[in-house]
């Protein structure tokens, strides 16, 4: 019977491209995003099951979860994608709305997407699953001016830690993939020119982001007494190594 994965901000970059993967896979896959249309796009006339969610809705995510185990029966893999950016600046110029509409996805949302599949991995039988979260580069290191970013990033890493440690018991396997310069829409700005730790603005490398779909299918296809914790994956020549 085909394995099946939910992956969160489906309707775009990473999510796309790696939903994309599984379908071909021969996956059961699950995509949701606040946008129906760009699911349905992504889907691409694959079956797949279209759940638009607002992930930092508590009700919305409950209910899509419900939605997956009413159609499929299981989850094997949640992909704990979700995520949104700011415009870099200095703490003191970012508005406090901002900071918490970008908390509201990249912390509260995947603690809620995380919380819904763990739930359904510790219940079903058999018992387990794997739960992969999208982390950052700025997981590690930060960029100029990206205070919330970086937090919501460092957040996600204790996410994963824990649900590592807390997963053992119920075979729920928890990793994170940190991806560095894959190129999205959200990415597209380092190849003009971006501020760099010296005060220069500089075109940065990317790399295809069927190279991050790739990767996170290998992670979920691992058996489950096998873990990749965390995952780097990022063009090479991008300012991580030595950052700063």
């Amino acid at each position: 019977m085909p394995q099946t994965i939910l992956i969160t901000g489906a309707g775009s970059g990473i999510g796309r491209a790696t939903a994309q993967a599984f379908l071909a896979a021969g996956w059961q896959v699950a995509l949701t995003g606040r946008r129906e249309p760009a699911l349905r796009e992504t889907a691409a006339g694959h079956d797949a099951l279209i759940l638009p969610c607002d992930v930092t809705d508590p009700a919305a995510v409950d209910t899509a979860f419900a939605a997956l185990k009413a159609r499929f029966g299981r989850l094997d893999v949640l992909f704990n994608n979700a995520g949104i950016s700011l415009p870099g600046a200095p703490i003191d110029e970012i508005a406090v709305d901002d900071w918490l509409r970008l908390s509201q996805t990249n912390i509260t949302g995947m603690f809620l997407c995380a919380r819904a599949a763990f739930g359904l991995m510790r219940h079903q039988t058999p018992q387990g699953g794997r739960i992969i979260n999208n982390g950052s580069i700025s997981a590690h290191v930060p960029r100029p001016g990206s205070a919330p970013y970086t937090m919501s990033k460092h957040a996600v890493t204790g996410l994963t830690r824990t649900l590592g440690l807390d997963g053992r018991a119920f075979d729920i396997a928890c990793a994170q993939i940190d991806i560095g310069n894959a190129l999205t829409d959200m990415a597209a700005r380092f190849t003009q020119g971006v501020p760099q730790a010296d005060g220069s603005i500089r075109a940065e490398p990317v790399m295809g982001v069927a190279h991050v779909a790739s990767t996170v299918l290998h992670m979920a296809s691992l058996p489950l007494e096998v873990n990749t914790p965390f995952v780097t994956i990022m063009a090479r020549d991008m300012p991580y190594i030595g950052r700063g």
